[in-house]
């Protein structure tokens, strides 16, 4: 059976209009399933049975079970979801001054590679469907009880490389009389996919762009980043470029601070240059140790001495809070203690 959080709400209408029943019956199953959260459709008690046995027939709300739940001493949680078919996904549940923000997953697995992500330690075995992002959503708001306010699209796999799915979860959880996750309160991380952030620009949606640099030469990004094999650095600025020139949005540079690797005042002074009058913002993000990769953490004075180099030098940029740490929040890292 067809997982319900897969339809747009136009297609929830298409088929029960197919099916014989008026049009606004679909607001109101839409109201059942992203308002109340029901967990069966017999639970809708106004809408009539005929409709429930349809709904029933057709379609289940069975999309991951919850294995482990791991809580972090700043409430950071973590959730490793077991899906229909044995694979698991991780999803973080992180705690704002602006409320609560999940970071979800795209895809089992990842063929990015980027040497310090446990995430690429499992190359990919499929991506996820739309409705299997939407129910991180719903499932985890089930087991946090708290409400989810903003969504970032940085957990396992690269959101790019399944843009027909992520564009459809964009559609599912911004539609108002559902979810009603504004664009402006969902970022989306890319590893660097040149053609899909050019095509990104042209969507429409207000979603925010973040893109995971690391490095401002080919030199260290390479060996970072295999996708710097394929779209160099300099390709990667220019498609940034383009988004901005397009959207007139600002973007996110997301920068690891990985010790002696790109963390000096050198390598900062080369980041400022690259980024010189773009509508950015650097986050400079305190590096998550993983087991498998040979990296340590820049300690602070360097991170503080990389940080003031950007803002002498007129770059927006901010030393992110670190949210939990003890509880292995890299991305990967639960899923990975399980396999």
């Amino acid at each position: 059976m067809t997982l319900i959080y897969d339809l747009t709400f136009e297609e929830l209408e298409e088929f029960i209009v197919e099916k014989g029943f008026p049009k606004y019956r679909a607001g109101q199953v839409w109201h059942w399933i992203y308002v109340q959260k029901i967990d069966y459709f017999n639970q809708m008690n106004n809408v009539p049975q005929g409709l429930v046995d349809v709904m029933t027939e057709n379609f289940t709300f069975d999309s991951m079970e919850l294995v482990i739940k791991n809580v972090s001493d700043d409430g950071t949680i973590k959730f490793l979801y077991d899906l229909h078919d044995a694979n698991l996904i991780e999803t973080v549940l992180m705690k704002h001054n602006y409320g609560m923000s999940a970071c979800v997953t795209t895809q089992v697995g990842c063929n990015i590679g980027c040497s310090f992500c446990a995430s690429g330690v499992l190359k990919k075995q499929r991506d996820l469907s739309a409705g299997e992002i939407v129910g991180q959503i719903i499932k985890t708001e089930k087991d946090s009880g708290v409400r989810i306010s903003s969504i970032v699209i940085m957990g396992i796999g690269e959101p790019f490389d399944n843009y027909k799915n992520l564009v459809k979860f964009f559609k599912i959880v911004n539609h108002p009389k559902g979810l009603a996750i504004g664009a402006r309160h969902i970022t989306v991380s890319t590893s660097g996919l040149v053609p899909k952030i050019k095509e990104f620009a042209h969507l429409g949606l207000q979603v925010n762009l973040a893109v995971s640099l690391h490095a401002p030469n080919n030199e260290i990004r390479s060996k970072l980043m295999k996708i710097n094999d394929r779209f160099k650095v300099e390709e990667v600025i220019d498609a940034i470029k383009y988004y901005i020139q397009v959207t007139n949005r600002r973007v996110t540079i997301e920068y690891i601070m990985i010790q002696e690797v790109n963390d000096s005042v050198e390598t900062a002074k080369e980041l400022a240059a690259l980024l010189k009058g773009m509508n950015v913002y650097v986050n400079l993000i305190p590096y998550n140790k993983v087991k498998e990769a040979p990296w340590e953490r820049s300690t602070l004075e360097r991170r503080e001495a990389f940080y003031k180099v950007l803002k002498d030098n007129k770059i927006t940029a901010v030393l992110r809070r670190e949210q939990g740490h003890d509880i292995n929040a890299a991305c990967g890292q639960l899923r990975s203690q399980h396999l």
